[in-house]
C-alpha cells in the first residue's frame, strides 16, 4: 500500500508497556510523516528496541492506540506484517547460503515466482554494491557488505515502512556513510524509515524528526535545530576587521565576550532566526558592520546529556 506524502505512516497514543514492575514505555505519543526518516534516541535500556517490537507485531502493548501502514499490530498483524520490513541489531544473513541464494530465499518466503526472485535477487545485488560478491557464501563478508545484504533482504518485499534497528552499530565510518547513502534513496523513493541509533551524528545527517526516549518517556521531540536550541551554550560569532567596530558591537550587546583573538565577539543566542535577526537590526540601526557571521548551537551530544543526564550514546567525528 502507498501511502501519500505527509500521510501519517505510523501513528502512537498512549502506548504502554512493562516487563512486571518495570515500566518500560510510560503512554509515549508520536507521528511519522510518510516518507520522512524518525529517528528514536535513548540510552541503552531506554525503550527502543521494545517499541520497534511493539511497531513491528513482534511484542504485545499493554494500552494504547497504534496504526502502523493504515493497520493495528494488535488487531490485524498481518497488515501490519505486509506494509513493513524490519532490519534488526542482528543480522537475519544466513552465513551458509550465497548473498544471492539469501536473497532468492527470501522471494521464496514472500511466494515470489522463481523467475521473478531471480530478477529482483540481481536487481538489489547491484543496487547495493554487492554484485561482485552475489555468488559467494555470506559468512566470507566485510560488516559493512553483510548489513548491507540483511537491507537488501529486508527490500524483497517491497515495504513502505522499514524499521532499521540501529543498523549501523559496529560499522566503520566509510561503511555507515555507505549506509546512509541507501536510505537517503529508500526515503527519496517515498519509503518510511524508523531509526533508532547510538549515533548521534547518524540521527542528525537522517532524521526529518527526532525523539528522545528516556526512563519511559519521551522528553523531547523534533527537527535536530529545535532540540539544539532546547540546551544552553549557543552563541552568534560576530567577526570584525577593526578595533573600533568591535568595541562599538560590544558596547551593544552587555553579555558579548570576546573569542579567539581581539577581533571575534560571540553573543549568547539560542541560533534562531528570530535572534539572528534582532543582532542584525541592533547592528544595522547602530551602523557597525560585522566582517562576518556564523551561528554555532550544542550539538545532538549536547542535548542527549542535557535531556537524559547520563552518558551520550557514541560520537564520530560527527516543537
Amino acid at each position: 500500500m502507498n501511502l501519500d506524502p505527509g500521510a501519517a505512516a505510523i501513528s502512537v497514543t498512549g502506548l504502554c508497556k512493562s516487563f512486571g514492575e518495570q515500566i518500560v514505555l510510560d503512554r509515549i505519543d508520536f507521528t511519522v510523516p510518510a516518507g520522512s526518516v524518525f529517528s528514536l534516541l535513548g540510552p541503552n535500556g531506554a525503550g527502543k528496541t521494545t517499541t520497534v517490537e511493539i511497531l513491528s507485531t513482534l511484542q504485545r502493548p499493554d494500552g494504547g492506540e497504534i496504526s502502523v501502514g493504515g493497520h493495528d499490530p494488535v488487531t490485524d498483524p498481518d497488515g501490519v506484517r505486509s506494509a513493513i520490513g524490519v532490519t534488526g541489531q542482528f543480522s537475519a544473513v544466513d552465513e551458509l547460503l550465497t548473498g544471492r541464494e539469501n536473497l532468492i530465499l527470501m522471494g521464496d518466503l514472500h511466494h515470489l515466482p522463481r523467475a521473478e526472485s531471480r530478477r529482483l535477487a540481481a536487481e538489489l545485488l547491484a543496487t547495493f554494491d554487492l554484485a561482485d560478491a552475489a555468488d559467494k557464501i555470506a559468512s566470507s563478508y566485510s560488516g559493512g557488505m553483510t548489513r548491507r545484504l540483511d537491507l537488501a533482504m529486508t527490500l524483497v518485499g517491497d515495504p513502505r515502512i522499514i524499521f532499521l534497528d540501529e543498523p549501523t552499530v559496529g560499522l566503520d565510518p566509510r561503511s555507515r556513510r555507505a549506509m546512509w547513502d541507501i536510505i537517503r534513496d529508500l526515503t527519496g523513493r517515498g519509503v518510511t524509515i524508523f531509526l533508532t541509533t547510538q549515533y548521534l551524528e547518524e540521527a542528525d545527517q537522517l532524521a526529518d524528526r527526532i525523539a528522545v526516549l528516556h526512563q519511559g518517556h519521551l522528553v523531547a521531540e523534533g527537527t535536530a535545530d529545535q532540540l539544539k536550541r532546547m540546551v544552553p551554550g549557543g552563541y552568534i560569532r560576530l567577526d570584525f576587521a577593526e578595533r573600533g567596530e568591535l568595541d562599538s558591537a560590544a558596547r551593544l550587546f552587555g553579555d558579548a565576550a570576546q573569542v579567539n583573538g581581539d577581533l571575534t565577539l560571540a553573543i549568547p543566542s539560542d541560533g534562531g532566526v528570530r535572534s539572528v535577526r534582532e543582532v542584525l537590526d541592533r547592528l544595522d540601526a547602530a551602523r557597525v558592520e560585522p566582517e562576518g557571521l556564523s551561528v554555532h548551537t550544542p550539538d545532538l551530544d549536547d542535548v542527549f546529556l542535557a535531556l537524559t543526564g547520563g552518558h551520550a550514546p557514541v560520537k564520530e567525528n560527527l516543537k
